[in-house]
């Protein structure tokens, strides 16, 4: 008994909570609820007793302790997760897609077998080597052809359930001071060995692909070879966003319309003479509207045809309002999304799918029918602007890129004290530009009224 009460002795406490000195470190002891809770915290009493304190108070308050965690199965984890995307972050309705779609390998892996689990029991290894072992459908129709999922895509998965434990772990559905268990799974030294690859037109191939475009493909192509434009931004391109007499475009949000760009940064691209005269023809006299529209245009028939941003805005904000008196709940934003699509639609917009139908198949009577990506265009303007020796910070002012590390990015503070003038932009990108002088002469001889080469 002396013993037990000499080792007594030692314990401290701070109201519901005890530290005491065990083996060379420092231990808290309390009861959390039913539970006994017992901690290595500290190896000097000065922390413990800060760390007895801090949990002695989330005691008082009712509140979950540092040491306390709520276990949570893997499918109410996935759906928190994504409804913390949706409804708190806002984030794009294409990156809550990929989200679910990503975690979805996660949740078939974990209910294979009938049963789930704790999502803190998770083996990460064994899902990636189940990661390995799958075949999907690249476009997700349940009747294309199945392919193993690509290095890129194991990647994502592995990078996409790693946020989506971080999230976990913040809402303490982890155990205290567990590690993540994607950490270190995924990220950019995970090796990839059969990406996709990426077709970047030489100045040969890009006049050839516009020789074989039809009156109505061309500018789009053209366009989109000499701004950089994705192609979901070149849809989306009105009228009011061109400033042709000054040689300049703006690629702008519109919230209104329920269209955002895909990283949300706004900015101007400079124009080449030969792309001011490709775009007056492509307008024509139209004042308002999208600026390409689809290859079987009638105004007569659609009911949007010509009207101002404004109206647009108007329209969409009609078409919700009856659409929300005929719902009995809220408008998700996915609904949301289709009927603002169909505003565009009603303008006359081209479909990002008949954009891609073009170029790939231009790039079949080429004989290239594997490259079947548009955004090739804009990886083709950024490596000319590179040969050129174009400055980075005007690359990415023009791409809309942001700066890879940080606000100051790779140059550290010169970035910050760096101010790009528009001239200096603009020379710059049209400088490069001229060094592939062929498309430009083909536009040059579109512009004027002469029929595409095919």
């Amino acid at each position: 008994m002396a013993v037990s009460r000499r080792r007594k002795g030692h314990r401290k406490r701070v109201g519901q909570v005890s530290y005491y000195f065990h083996h060379g470190s420092w231990y808290i002891y309390h009861r959390d609820g039913p539970r006994q809770v017992r901690r290595r915290v500290a190896d000097t009493e000065e922390e413990a007793a800060q760390i007895a304190a801090q949990v002695n108070a989330q005691l008082a308050a009712s509140l979950p302790t540092a040491f306390s965690f709520t276990p949570i199965d893997l499918p109410e984890l996935r759906r928190r997760f994504l409804e913390y995307h949706e409804h708190v972050l806002r984030s794009s309705l294409g990156t809550v897609r990929r989200y679910r779609s990503a975690t979805q390998h996660l949740e078939n892996f974990v209910l294979q077998h009938g049963r789930t689990r704790p999502a803190h029991t998770l083996d990460a290894e064994a899902f990636t080597r189940y990661l390995r072992s799958i075949r999907i459908a690249p476009n997700g129709h349940e009747n294309a052809k199945r392919r193993s999922l690509r290095d890129k895509g194991v990647r994502y998965v592995l990078e996409t359930c790693r946020s989506m434990y971080a999230y976990a772990a913040r809402k303490r559905h982890l155990p205290p001071y567990a590690d993540n268990p994607f950490a270190g799974l995924g990220g950019k030294r995970f090796k990839v060995e059969d990406a996709k690859p990426i077709y970047v037109f030489d100045e040969g191939t890009e006049a050839n692909f516009l020789s074989n475009a039809d009156d109505w493909s061309f500018p789009i192509h053209f366009v989109l070879a000499k701004t950089g434009m994705r192609p979901g931004e070149l849809i989306h391109l009105l009228i009011e966003d061109l400033d042709l007499a000054s040689g300049w475009l703006r690629i702008s949000n519109k919230p209104e319309l329920g269209w955002r760009i895909k990283t949300r940064r706004e900015r101007d691209i400079p124009l080449a003479d030969e792309v001011i005269g490709v775009l007056r023809r492509v307008v024509g006299g139209r004042a308002h509207g999208p600026v390409f529209v689809r290859q079987r245009f009638d105004a007569s028939v659609l009911p949007l045809a010509g009207v101002d941003r404004d109206e647009l805005t108007h329209a969409l904000e009609d078409r919700l309002a009856d659409a929300e008196g005929q719902s009995d709940s809220p408008l998700t934003r996915e609904r949301q999304a289709k009927i603002a699509r169909s505003v565009w639609r009603d303008a006359g917009v081209v479909r990002a799918d008949a954009v891609r139908n073009s170029y790939i198949r231009i790039m079949q009577v080429l004989g290239t029918p594997r490259a079947t990506c548009p955004k090739s265009w804009r990886h083709t303007f950024a490596t000319l602007l590179q040969d050129a020796g174009v400055d980075p910070l005007v690359r990415q002012i023009t791409l809309g890129h942001a700066p890879t590390n940080g606000a100051e990015g790779a140059l550290g503070m010169t970035a910050v004290y760096t101010h790009t003038r528009p001239e200096t932009q603009k020379r710059e990108v049209v400088r490069a530009l001229r060094l592939w002088p062929n498309s430009l002469q083909l536009a040059r001889h579109w512009s004027q009224g002469g029929a595409s080469c095919q």
